[in-house]
């Protein structure tokens, strides 16, 4: 099971840096295009830069496919940070508590971010199934609505799978004290 959970969560994160690369690369595109817009117009330069705008030019619907990809690669991320525990941490008090106190809150505080994540992707399911059913569009592109709800939706049933099965280990390691998880990568005070 940890090796399915595990690839899965790879699998999300490699797709999400994928989405992330290539909205960086679409931003970059667009933001030249709108600066060769505005290059003087005299001379070599001017003619060149005119060149360029016309044929290159801001990439049409960017924000809105900013929007979409964001929302997917942010679902994206989150099982391989919570598989590796990856999350910032403040622990004013937790180092002062018995270490079975703290596995204690640990698997707490795993299983209410599952749930978190569970109660979001249901709510991108029913938009997604609103979206599907209305044939809403975005504005510039004609983009169906429906996509992004849709990839994030799965983003986000992955993201729950394992944030299910990454409060399950955590309440597996309280009595025992053994550790299947990662304790803390993430940043702490």
């Amino acid at each position: 099971m940890q090796i399915v959970i595990t690839r899965s969560a790879q699998v999300m994160a490699l797709l999400g840096g994928l989405v992330l690369c290539l909205l960086v690369g679409m931003t970059c595109i667009s933001i030249l295009g709108r600066a060769l817009n505005t290059v003087g117009h005299g001379g070599m330069l001017g003619a060149l830069g005119l060149w360029l705008a016309a044929h290159t030019g801001s990439v049409k619907g960017d924000y809105e496919l900013i929007e979409a990809g964001i929302a997917f690669a942010i679902f994206a991320f989150l099982p391989i940070c919570q598989l590796k525990a990856g999350h910032a941490r403040v622990d004013l008090i937790a180092a002062a508590l018995p270490a079975r106190l703290n596995r204690i809150l640990t698997a707490f505080w795993e299983g209410v971010l599952a749930a978190i994540i569970i109660v979001i992707g249901w709510r991108l399911s029913l938009g997604f199934l609103e979206k599907l059913d209305n044939g809403q569009t975005t504005f510039l592109l004609q983009m169906p609505v429906w996509w992004a709800y849709g990839a994030s939706f799965l983003a986000a049933l992955v993201a729950g799978l394992v944030g299910v099965y990454c409060a399950l280990m955590r309440l597996h390691e309280v009595p025992t004290g053994k550790p299947h998880l990662p304790t803390g990568e993430g940043a702490e005070l």
